[in-house]
């Protein structure tokens, strides 16, 4: 059996390919790959994701060699996948849900009403707090359970065994969800360093005026 020293980049991946990748936030960090660096240093516990549940803390435990633990109560509690849904009536295209969505799955631009992707939601509900006119709502997806996992035939049980759901990599939504939001982050990056180098050049201009 393979011991993984804590927070090796390979149980970094491991771990957030357990994950569900909603970036919800809800486990107190900033997202997925956070959370998956903080059990993997041991800063935090395998059980603090509601969207997981049980089916994802077993997972995290038989990858960590570690016992089940029940879902931490203070992180919110498991629900079947919720879906956004905005009111066009009542939305006033402020952008806010927008910017944030962590998986652009909304869309829309300034004053004019917005549409939530469905098939891209993640149910995160960050889109909630900001909207000033409660015009969105969260629903769930009919047909919607937990996320059945199992052992990922790339990983055997001597190498401390990864655990997936049930689907083939292009149509997992967690891989897809976490694409999203790695391109969302990127693209954050790299908007506030074209923001630095254009203010950088106006000052140049300015000082050679």
């Amino acid at each position: 059996m393979i011991t993984f020293k804590p927070a090796t980049p390979l149980l970094v991946k491991m771990i957030d390919g357990i994950l569900p990748q909603t970036q919800c936030g809800q486990c107190h960090y900033a997202g997925c790959k956070p959370y998956a660096e903080a059990i993997a240093a041991g800063a935090a516990s395998i059980n603090q994701c509601p969207p997981g549940g049980k089916a994802g803390i077993r997972a995290l435990a038989a990858l960590l060699h570690v016992e089940y633990k029940p879902l931490n109560a203070e992180h919110g509690t498991h629900r079947p996948k919720m879906l956004a849904v905005i009111d066009d009536a009542v939305c006033i295209g402020c952008t806010l849900c927008i910017q944030a969505c962590p998986v652009d799955a909304i869309l829309g631009a300034a004053q004019q009403m917005h549409t939530v992707i469905a098939q891209e939601c993640t149910g995160c509900e960050l889109c909630l707090p900001p909207c000033p006119v409660d015009c969105i709502s969260m629903q769930a997806v009919e047909n919607s359970s937990s996320l059945d996992y199992q052992c990922n035939s790339s990983f055997n049980a001597e190498h401390s065994a990864i655990f997936l759901p049930k689907i083939s990599p292009e149509k997992n939504p967690a891989a897809i969800a976490r694409s999203r939001y790695e391109f969302k982050l990127f693209r954050a990056r790299r908007e506030l360093q074209e923001r630095k180098q254009r203010s950088l050049n106006h000052k140049k201009v300015t000082a050679n005026e």
